[in-house]
């Protein structure tokens, strides 16, 4: 398990003074970038094995890629002009970046191919580039326009993701279904399957657009992301290995606050006698495996009057904080006995904490994480070394809540990352 101190975690890398610089630097952008609804707003559940259909996941094809579009270059002092009275940045950026959408193709959770979207944010650089694929936090529909296609300020690539692209990473950015060109689909939140094969698919639509364009990849992959975006960098990891790695080879990847035990989410959830001010993210991830494992399940099966009702005009409706009074006590009862096979299969079939990575894997969670609790982290941690997974490490961000963490996790993240990846 790593130290929680970021001072001793650079030293113990030997990171010279230009990157202790450049990560200094990150530290600060990110407590610019740290309250954004991208990075914050996201908790999910925990969750259960399938005696229900998992989406499919796309086999490999010759292509993928539908479209290309250029959003706009971007010079150093532009992306620097974007985060104010930090001089550094200037300094920091150092290559003009090309922005792209890209739409392409991947399968909903149905199995059905959809048109999908994404963003490549491309360095201007005349060297081989390393490829990031950076998982979005949760997003709201209602700001469906964050999402990374968009390029807009506001988003979570428009800052600190685009400054990691000026020095010297090619992001690739997904916005997952739902989202962008599948803006008329409901995002299927927290589903591990269909966010991993989204992110795949988009890693191989950028592949086959850099050829065309004659942009040079070198061997490296980096992952990123953080909350929900944690959850689908683990998942994207755990496919990638799992069914491609003849495909894809991960270099490393450092998931932040996802919640990877599902199961044992719910279970914290609904034996929670405490107010949860995160109950609706929970309502969301209830309506995503209700209708993405085709339960069906009316709304009054998981949820009290009036709230089951308000639920069905408006799934986004405010909710109390007390699980008690949330949702039925037959439902309660289910899960907690797992007498309840469907959801219970459901939540299992999103357990993604308990297998043995092979690339070098960091966890990153805060300690006082009362969003995404920690244990999502430190169980994932334990069943992968039990595995005999001897380079996954354990990163705890003490007391740091699912917003405070976030400043470190950046700085820390991205000083792993620099172990596999010298910033030229």
């Amino acid at each position: 398990m790593k130290s929680d101190c970021p001072n001793n975690f650079l030293m113990s890398l030997k990171i010279n003074s230009r990157r202790l610089s450049y990560f200094t630097f990150l530290f600060w952008l990110s407590l610019l970038v740290a309250p954004g609804p991208g990075c914050t707003k996201e908790p999910a559940l925990e969750a259960a094995a399938p005696t229900i259909p998992a989406a499919p996941i796309a086999p490999a094809a010759s292509s993928r890629l539908l479209s290309s579009t250029l959003i706009g270059e971007y010079t150093p002092s532009t992306l620097a002009g974007r985060v104010p009275d930090l001089p550094i940045v200037s300094a920091l950026t150092q290559y003009s970046i090309r922005v792209y959408k890209l739409t392409y193709t991947t399968p909903n959770t149905d199995g059905r191919p959809v048109t999908a979207s994404g963003a490549v944010l491309v360095p201007v650089a005349s060297q081989p580039l390393p490829l990031l694929s950076y998982q979005h936090g949760t997003i709201s529909p209602k700001d469906e326009a964050r999402a990374p296609s968009y390029y807009r300020s506001g988003g979570e690539v428009w800052t600190a993701i685009s400054v990691l692209a000026s020095s010297g990473y090619l992001v690739v950015a997904p916005d997952y279904i739902g989202y962008g060109a599948s803006k008329s689909l409901p995002h299927p939140y927290e589903h591990a399957a269909s966010l991993a094969s989204a992110s795949l698919n988009m890693m191989r639509a950028a592949r086959e657009f850099c050829k065309q364009e004659k942009i040079q990849l070198n061997d490296k992959n980096f992952l990123l992301g953080y909350s929900e975006g944690g959850f689908a960098t683990l998942a994207l990891h755990k496919l990638i290995e799992e069914q491609h790695a003849t495909e894809f080879t991960v270099t490393a990847s450092a998931p932040g606050a996802g919640a990877y035990n599902k199961s044992a989410f719910a279970n914290y959830i609904l034996k929670s006698d405490k107010p949860l001010n995160f109950l609706g993210s929970y309502v969301w991830v209830l309506d995503t495996y209700n209708r993405v494992y085709n339960i069906n399940r009316p709304y009054t099966g998981y949820f009290q009057e009036p709230w089951a009702s308000q639920l069905q005009a408006n799934p986004f409706a405010k909710v109390p904080e007390q699980a008690k009074e949330l949702f039925t006590e037959p439902f309660r009862a289910g899960v907690l006995n797992k007498t309840d096979q469907p959801i219970t299969a459901a939540f299992r079939d999103n357990d993604i904490y308990d297998w043995r990575p092979r690339a070098p894997l960091a966890l990153f969670h805060g300690t006082a994480d009362d969003y995404v609790p920690f244990f999502n982290s430190e169980n994932a941690y334990k069943a992968m070394r039990a595995r005999g997974a001897t380079q996954v490490e354990l990163h705890p961000i003490k007391d740091g809540n699912h917003f405070s963490a976030v400043p470190q996790y950046t700085l820390e993240a991205l000083a792993f990352f620099g172990e596999f990846q010298e910033i030229n």
